[in-house]
């Protein structure tokens, strides 16, 4: 029997609630309630949500008071209505975030997130904990598919917030731990030669479940097969999130931890947008969000199964709504229902670029996310890529504006070679970076095989 799981269970969780009014368990009922009741009922349910938000937008938000005149048709058909106001591009979003901000918000209360994201540009935004605990309910709720509960034992292979300081990331280990039921095997230092310490932390915190990223995730398998190491605990899953998952990572995966690998999908300026079931469905969360998926080129609704950018509307975010928040994502909606019993729509497919692993000087695997975490810290980055040409020589591309700072681009280099060695670096300031085929920028390209 796993204790702390149960003291989170059935103390700490419960005392949140009563203390902190925190609505996380009540969340979860409610999508768990939802999820399998008819489609009609569910896109009445996302339609009172979004009129709601669509109302408070044109009332308390100054970049959407100018469409208050669509107030009438808000209040007989927000999904209509909803596609009158414009796309808004993360660029549109940088510019101006304060007009975003409702004036009914608690500043005091909000909560500041700022994400460097795949596309390798730091964005700053808030929200508030109504919003955060909807997002950590369909975590929950999602994980809830593989008979995994709130505080079951985890171990991430993540990588750890650098842009805190030592004694508030000591602070964030033992809050994970106790609060959480998790432990951290660093993403940004994997070593083979450290694999059998690696199991031996698996084994002796025996988790229910692995969480992580998928490169990072496929590197680990790739060590326990070339090793011949098997895990001796049973998993119930292996959870991928941040990246995506393409079928010869899942493969590797499962093969090394002999258990499902579940696709989680999500963004931090998104929050909990898809999950898949025990049967292979990657269902949205539509009780949290409108979803559209448009055309790449003329922004134009598309047919289910065509593929296109994501749109994000999150239903929760009254402090700072996002409406039509492109999030820069290429997927493809299921254009018929999944047979699992759940009602909830479907994506087809996630077409997005895994974070390229990197090598050090010292052999070590470097996920490419890391550099996303560098660019964090820092506040005149506003546009980035990372290229490595060779084991030894490294590109930094940054977008050149009035406001970059040269002690943030040296700040940015020192960051490179304290995790990677004595590479030389050249730094490269352009108008800017060049999207690849998807319509998305890579923040991190390794333009040579690894030698495993």
């Amino acid at each position: 029997m796993d204790l702390t799981g149960s003291v989170i269970r059935n103390i700490a969780f419960p005392l949140m609630e009563k203390v902190k009014g925190n609505h996380i368990r009540k969340n979860l009922r409610e999508l768990r309630d939802s999820q399998s009741i008819s489609r009609d009922e569910l896109k009445k349910l996302q339609k009172d949500r979004l009129r709601q938000l669509l109302q408070h937008s044109v009332t308390h938000v100054p970049a959407y008071r100018e469409f208050a005149s669509l107030m009438p048709l808000i209040e007989q058909d927000p999904l209509l209505a909803l596609a009158r106001f414009p796309v808004l591009s993360k660029d549109a979003f940088r510019e101006d975030t304060e007009k975003y901000f409702s004036e009914t918000a608690d500043r005091s209360q909000c909560i500041l997130n700022r994400t460097g994201g795949s596309t390798g540009k730091p964005l700053t935004f808030y929200m508030d904990r109504h919003t955060v605990e909807y997002y950590e309910a369909a975590r929950y709720r999602g994980l809830s598919w593989s008979n995994i509960r709130i505080g079951d034992p985890c171990v991430m292979i993540w990588g750890s917030p650098i842009e805190l300081s030592q004694q508030a990331q000591r602070k964030q280990r033992m809050k994970e731990r106790l609060l959480k039921n998790r432990i951290v095997i660093p993403a940004f230092n994997l070593r083979k030669e450290q694999l059998l310490e690696y199991v031996k932390t698996i084994e002796s915190f025996r988790p229910v479940y692995i969480y992580g990223w998928a490169t990072a995730l496929a590197l680990f398998a790739s060590f326990m097969l070339e090793k011949n190491i098997k895990l001796s605990i049973p998993l119930k899953a292996v959870v991928n999130t941040a990246e995506t998952l393409y079928p010869h990572q899942r493969e590797l995966i499962e093969q090394a931890f002999s258990c499902p690998v579940i696709n989680e999908y999500g963004a931090r300026d998104g929050g909990i947008i898809g999950y898949e079931c025990s049967h292979g469905h990657l269902h949205v969360s539509m009780e949290n969000a409108v979803y559209e998926v448009v055309d790449i080129k003329t922004l134009q609704p598309v047919e289910p199964g065509q593929k296109g950018l994501i749109l994000v509307t999150d239903l929760h975010n009254y402090v700072m709504p996002r409406l039509r928040y492109q999030l820069g994502d290429v997927v493809a909606m299921a254009s018929e229902p999944a047979s699992c019993g759940l009602t909830l729509p479907v994506l087809e497919s996630i077409e997005g670029r895994e974070n390229d692993t990197f090598l050090a000087l010292d052999g070590s695997f470097i996920n490419g996310q890391f550099f996303t975490n560098v660019a964090r810290t820092l506040s005149s980055i506003k546009q980035f890529q990372v290229v490595q040409q060779t084991p030894n020589e490294v590109v930094l591309r940054l977008v050149n504006h009035e406001g970059l700072k040269q002690e943030d681009i040296e700040a940015f280099k020192m960051g490179i070679i304290n995790r990677m060695g004595e590479v030389m670096i050249h730094v490269e300031c352009v108008n800017e970076i060049a999207p690849a085929d998807s319509g998305k920028v890579r923040a991190a390209i390794r333009n040579f095989a690894l030698q495993r």
